[in-house]
């Protein structure tokens, strides 16, 4: 599942890119409980890119999806964080996004996962 593999990817890491473009929005996502938010951005932000450069090479493809399962499950109490106490997150707050969305896209993280498996997946 190469294309797919090589999409998310570039996926991760532009998403990882955009911790460093706008942080503020992603700071404001990391719960209070967690220490030094511009420093767990810029750490997440590393992390997306280095595993989706993994992902764009079989050698290190299985790597790249150990690696962005593990940050997954690493920043999932963000999202929860988001979908309970929106209200606490500025941006999100003034937007007016609806509040079962952010329930909505929980479940995004664990498909996140198996669509990594299958692309990693040796054949």
């Amino acid at each position: 599942m190469k294309p797919l593999r090589t999409v998310l990817g570039f996926v991760f890491i532009l998403a990882g890119i955009l911790h460093f473009v706008r942080p503020k929005p992603y700071e404001q996502m990391v719960p209070d409980w967690i220490p030094m938010h511009k420093e767990s951005v810029a750490v997440s932000g590393v992390a997306e890119i280095v595993g989706g450069a993994a992902l764009l090479d079989d050698r290190t493809a299985r790597f790249g999806f150990w690696w962005l399962t593990a940050l997954l499950v690493a920043v999932f109490p963000a999202n929860v964080h988001m979908a309970t106490d929106p209200d606490s997150i500025p941006w999100l707050a003034k937007s007016g996004f609806p509040r079962p969305l952010l329930w909505a896209r929980l479940p995004l993280q664990p498909l996140m996962i198996a669509l990594l498996a299958i692309a990693t997946r040796k054949t």
